[in-house]
């Protein structure tokens, strides 16, 4: 479906676990544009489950992302997606013309602690609502 015959932007966020820096993308786009934007999430290789040092880290700033689940990288995502943002997945994700196309290089949360994936969450959280800006939509408090 094209952007023509939806009413929102699509962005869709890519990581190769799907299981932490995209889900916390995903949780702070979903929050903050209070449904403007139709968030998607995927993984080219998805992790069983979302990192748990993630979940606890946006809890901390109040999203909840226990009930998202990593979901695997398809074609169609990123060929229904006006933004992909992928995140550490290098060639992995496919190339459709026409698509805005953004790699933000951050530190991945797996196997840190609290303390190290805080400013990993904090730099995401600043990333999207710079894209929420450049997409011309306004940023939830």
């Amino acid at each position: 479906m094209t952007r023509s015959a939806r009413t929102k932007p699509a962005v869709l966020f890519v990581c190769v676990h799907n299981a932490g820096r995209s889900q916390m993308a995903a949780g702070f786009l979903s929050a903050l544009s209070r449904g403007a934007v139709e968030v998607r999430s995927a993984g080219s290789m998805p992790a069983e489950r979302i990192n748990p040092v993630a979940v606890q880290a946006m809890h901390e700033v109040g999203i909840d992302i226990t009930a998202e689940r990593p979901t695997v990288l398809t074609a169609d995502a990123v060929k229904t997606s006006d933004v992909v943002v992928t995140m550490g997945c290098g060639d992995a994700c496919p190339y459709f013309p026409g698509r805005r196309y953004e790699d933000w290089v951050l530190d991945d949360p797996a196997g840190q602690g609290i303390e190290a994936v805080r400013p990993i969450r904090d730099e995401i959280r600043d990333r999207v609502e710079t894209l929420l800006s450049e997409l011309g939509l306004p940023v939830a408090g």
